[in-house]
């Protein structure tokens, strides 16, 4: 099953795990061990967050080792830009609104001394 990058990211435990991979290559066990969640638990983390491509798994010897992908992190990014954007021109256009209402009310009250 093939899972958005979104649905990896919402859950903080996965969050964390992308934060100790993208520091540097750890084995399934290392990682586990930066939680208090069964071993089992972890896997299906790391499993959720390879499936939507945000970690590989590289068999070394015996070991598994996790790896951060984080270009996948870019629809992320790309999907809240839009949402910056939107916002900085709404909150733009009301500084001028009040801008120049405050003008005008200058100019009232310069007119009504």
């Amino acid at each position: 099953m093939r899972r958005d990058v979104f649905q990896a990211i919402a859950d903080p435990t996965r969050r964390e795990i992308i934060q100790l991979v993208a520091r540097q290559s750890l084995t399934q066990n290392a990682v586990a061990d930066h939680f208090d969640i069964s071993r089992p638990a972890v896997s299906k983390h790391i499993k959720i967050l390879t499936e939507c491509g945000l970690i590989i798994i590289k068999q070394q010897g015996r070991e598994r080792y996790c790896e951060a992908k984080l270009a996948q992190l870019n629809e992320v990014s790309a999907w809240i830009e839009q949402y910056r954007e939107f916002w900085t021109n709404k909150l733009d256009a009301l500084g001028k609104f009040l801008e120049e209402d405050n003008k005008r009310k200058s100019i009232k009250k310069t007119k009504n001394t």
